[in-house]
């Protein structure tokens, strides 16, 4: 018969790993309605200055333009820099923020696509992140080993999105886009299970509201650029 001290000891055990998956399950919610409430305002913001010629003349028509489309940059820069010092308030608050100026930048495409093609690259999109997303989170396989590897892709892409502002190369533009998209979906996966892996039970209600608000900010990132790289191919200009 098994001793009684093994049995409370197993069941102790199976108790606290019912907790650590539970408050994983909870972490992750919460990373995916951050992610979620951001879009929501990057798309009403992107709706709302793209289909209304009194904001966005004045911003596309005018230098004004690259503030706006280097702004997000700018903002991801300061949260990578600046996320272990901020609070989660504020961490949350620039969360906010920075969503509503992609929205800013991404208003340009409610003026280059139609609406149809917008929304049908929107569906396509997320499922390809929800498929790769869920890959990443329910995976044994450990996804570090291509995170280099990845990362090496990401500075190539970006690399050759600015060279190609001033070539213009559609050839270029199409090998970036499919470059890019491989990418991206690679990123979600690994990202996904990095924030799966860097939830811990024991650290502070602070430090996991940081954690979510960042793990929220990196797989936004990777959704918004599949997203403008599969417009290339599935979008119908106006």
């Amino acid at each position: 018969m098994e001793p009684v001290q093994q049995r409370f000891g197993y069941g102790a055990q199976a108790q606290s790993a019912a907790l650590f998956d539970e408050g994983l399950r909870k972490h992750m919610l919460r990373v995916y309605n951050y992610m979620g409430a951001g879009l929501v305002i990057t798309g009403l913001v992107a709706f709302i200055v793209g289909s209304t010629p009194a904001l966005y003349v004045p911003i596309f028509s005018s230098p004004l333009k690259w503030v706006v489309m280097l702004a997000p940059l700018a903002f991801v820069f300061f949260f990578s820099f600046k996320i272990q010092t901020m609070s989660a308030g504020t961490a949350q608050m620039m969360f906010w923020a920075f969503c509503a100026v992609m929205g800013l930048s991404l208003a340009s495409v409610f003026l280059v696509f139609t609406g149809t093609s917008i929304a049908r690259t929107f569906f396509i999109a997320a499922t390809m992140f929800g498929t790769t997303s869920l890959y990443g989170y329910v995976t044994k396989r450990d996804l570090s080993k291509f995170g280099s590897f990845l990362i090496m892709g990401l500075i190539g892409v970006v690399i050759a999105s600015i060279v190609n502002i001033f070539l213009g190369s559609s050839a270029l533009q199409f090998a970036i886009s499919v470059i890019g998209i491989l990418v991206f979906v690679g990123l979600t996966a690994w990202d996904t299970q990095n924030i799966k892996e860097q939830y811990a039970e024991n650290i502070d209600q602070e430090s996991q509201q940081k954690m979510a608000v960042f793990g929220a900010l990196s797989l936004y990132l990777n959704f918004v650029n599949i997203f403008q790289l599969l417009l290339n191919f599935t979008g119908e200009r106006e």
